[in-house]
């Protein structure tokens, strides 16, 4: 599977960005999909992921409240819609698929199959 993210970009504290994921292949339903983050000099991140039919969400608590992950299933796409954007949003996001037997959610990056190249976000204050 190939996945492109866009929608990064440069933006001022409180501002907004959507990220997109887009899923080539015929699997995408299959997929729980995450958005991960990493800043320079620290770990990457679970910041949201959704489960394959998009009932179920997760955020990270510092996420919670102005960021929304949503998906598409026609479309083979999953969103991380970006609100009220901090300094400390700032990384590299990437998006990441697992392939998922069943309902639920994956919490741990090493579960995820495949990666995307990742979209810069930076947040100037």
């Amino acid at each position: 599977e190939q996945l492109v993210e866009s929608g990064g970009g440069l933006v001022q504290a409180g501002g907004s960005l959507r990220l997109s994921c887009a899923v080539s292949g015929g699997s995408f339903s299959f997929y729980v999909m995450g958005w991960f983050r990493q800043a320079p000099g620290k770990e990457r991140e679970l910041v949201s992921c959704i489960t394959r039919n998009g009932d179920g969400t997760w955020y990270e608590d510092s996420v919670k409240g102005r960021f929304t992950i949503s998906r598409d299933n026609a479309k083979n796409t999953v969103y991380l819609q970006m609100n009220s954007l901090k300094p400390e949003d700032t990384a590299l996001y990437y998006c990441a698929a697992n392939l998922r037997v069943g309902p639920g959610l994956t919490f741990r990056a090493t579960d995820y199959d495949y990666w995307g190249q990742g979209t810069q976000v930076t947040v100037s204050s």
